[in-house]
């Protein structure tokens, strides 16, 4: 397999998902790497995954990414097993639950997965600046051989990871580094350690809720809060805002647009950011640093993502159909 065009860094799960529309899956390769990887593969060639696993993930799901144009030398294998189980389930705001499965299965009549038994949900704690668990990335996590790529991306991790991470990019000659907030450590109490988080960043990637809560008591422009992260030696900010669409502050050139959703049915809006993120890397990479184009294809993708369901399901998609909604949605851009 040749190098890949760029790296994505991430998170794997076994997926155990029952969407607003369509079928369940059980056990399937998933979490938020994946769902990057297939956006980015959408638009560009190859890329190398980076992620920490059990010894417990199946075999055969590897060789399945290979075959996808994924490049696996980045998956570590831990000696342990790790629970890497995650149960998502939708109620009819779409909204996303992940405990007490069992109601969820029975309501479709369908059996209970055994490797669900033992599952327990755990709810998302406030992150440590400073603390690492088992699945938290090292430098030495990163291949030799992503050496020099044209560019990276974080998808959301612990705040250890997002900060260590960067640094280990760039010595690695990958200084082309967008990455996506995680709800972790969105907050203002840890406010002063995003400077070093987003610094030296081309893109950072976020939505609303997050950046409201990070700037809680200092402001609620939320443009003068995206002014604020682009001080902080990033060149540009994405705000989602769900239904309204998203902001885009290109701080190198000192423009903002305003750009809505693109008016498609959504069956699943599993990790749809992640989604948007590996479409907006690989449009970067080929429009040559284009904030907006990047982000026009970004939304495309995400949108043909959220229309399916499932890590790969996005690969399926007509040819040709994403940059057609991407030249739709560039008319309905509004520079502010």
């Amino acid at each position: 397999m040749p190098a890949p065009s760029a790296v994505l860094l991430g998170r794997l799960e076994r997926q155990f998902l029952i969407p607003p529309n369509g079928r369940a899956r059980v056990d399937q390769p998933g979490g938020n790497l994946l769902y990057a990887a297939s956006a980015f593969r959408l638009w560009a060639g190859s890329v190398g995954l980076v992620a920490r696993v059990g010894q417990d993930i199946p075999e055969t799901w590897l060789a399945k990414f290979e075959e996808l144009g994924l490049d696996v030398q980045g998956i570590k294998i831990l000696s342990a097993e790790h629970d890497l189980r995650s149960f998502t389930a939708y109620d009819d705001t779409q909204t996303p639950l992940h405990d007490h499965p069992i109601p969820y299965f029975a309501k479709l009549g369908l059996p209970f997965p055994k490797a669900l038994l033992t599952y327990k949900y755990d709810p998302p704690t406030l992150s440590s600046a400073r603390k690492r668990s088992e699945l938290s990335l090292r430098p030495e996590d990163l291949p030799a051989a992503y050496s020099g790529t044209q560019a990276a991306h974080l998808c959301p991790m612990d705040f250890f990871s997002h900060t260590l991470m960067p640094a280990a990019l760039r010595a690695a000659g990958i200084n082309s580094i967008t990455l996506e907030s995680s709800p972790s450590y969105m907050h203002p109490s840890l406010r002063n350690e995003i400077a070093n988080l987003v610094s030296g960043l081309e893109v950072f990637l976020t939505n609303e809720q997050q950046l409201r809560i990070l700037f809680s008591g200092r402001t609620e422009d939320i443009w003068e809060m995206a002014e604020r992260i682009v001080s902080l030696n990033c060149r540009a900010v994405v705000i989602q805002r769900g239904s309204r669409g998203l902001l885009l502050l290109d701080g190198a050139a000192g423009t903002r647009y305003q750009i809505p959703p693109y008016p498609s049915r959504p069956k699943d809006p599993t990790h749809n950011q992640s989604s948007f993120a590996g479409g907006f890397l690989a449009s970067l990479i080929s429009e040559n640093g284009d904030f907006l184009q990047a982000t026009l294809r970004a939304t495309a993708t995400a949108s043909l993502a959220a229309e399916s369901s499932g890590a790969f399901s996005v690969l399926d998609s007509l040819q040709g159909l994403a940059e057609s909604r991407a030249q739709t949605l560039a008319r309905a851009v509004q520079l502010i």
